[in-house]
């Protein structure tokens, strides 16, 4: 595979205050793909530490594929996403979090769905968790098949998500206002300006959630307010879609 080879899948890592080593981590699952055509789109989110700003210097300077915007002030996840958003070229984007792990994989079976699928808009792979050190995967997540009514309980497109990036920026990008679902609601809106066909998943485990103290993938309740947020996303997309519900 050459470095320009398509399609072109823009990974957006949205950052704030990680641990450098597991940033650094998450850096590195990018840049061991097998498929070659990606850019890694970063926006730090006006980091505190000054550990940060140095590590995404050095690794933009190592790898041109790497592209770093840093926001001036701190935003939430939304806005960095798109800040993020605002930097990618690809005909695609991934949703990456900037503790987690792609598997090396992950771009190469996306790739391998989309010329089966060349008009899908969303395409997710199955998940496992990660231990904090990296040391253990465990708790697989086999996804089934699209499912419209499993989706509106929970956010099975996550993770790995994959989008058309002109359906994402169609819709204006991540809804400020939804974090801690705001990929949920994200796929919710995408979805009301697609055929359900064009939602593809692909079965195999792509994405490794790492599961540190504070995370939801520790414990859902983690994140009263990322419950919350899911909840309204939901209703807002069944008052837009005109269901009674």
């Amino acid at each position: 595979a050459r470095a320009d080879c398509e399609p072109l899948f823009s990974v957006l890592l949205p950052v704030y205050n990680p641990e450098p080593a597991l940033l650094e981590a998450a850096i590195e699952s990018v840049r061991a793909q097998t498929w070659t055509g990606w850019e890694c789109c970063i926006a730090d989110d006006a980091s505190t530490d000054p550990r940060i700003s140095a590590l995404l210097q050095r690794k933009a300077s190592e790898d041109a594929r790497i592209r770093v915007v840093h926001r001036p002030v701190n935003g939430h996840i939304s806005a960095a996403t798109n800040s993020a958003l605002a930097l990618a070229r690809g005909r695609y984007i991934a949703l990456l979090d900037q503790d987690d792990l792609l598997d090396p994989a992950a771009l190469a079976c996306m790739a391998a769905a989309l010329e089966t699928h060349p008009d899908a808009a969303i395409l997710y792979s199955d998940e496992d968790r990660l231990s904090a050190d990296g040391s253990q995967r465990s708790h697989p997540y086999f996804k089934p098949d699209f499912n419209y009514a499993l989706f509106l309980s929970q956010n099975m497109v996550s993770h790995l998500g994959v989008y058309r990036r002109a359906e994402v920026e169609a819709v204006g990008g991540l809804r400020v206002g939804l974090e801690g679902s705001q990929d949920h609601d994200l796929a919710l809106r995408v979805l009301e300006r697609i055929d359900h066909s064009q939602v593809v998943h692909v079965p195999s485990v792509l994405y490794h959630w790492r599961a540190i103290p504070g995370s939801t993938a520790l414990d859902v309740g983690e994140k009263g307010y990322a419950f919350r947020a899911g909840a309204r996303a939901i209703q807002e997309h069944l008052r837009r879609t005109g269901q009674d519900a």
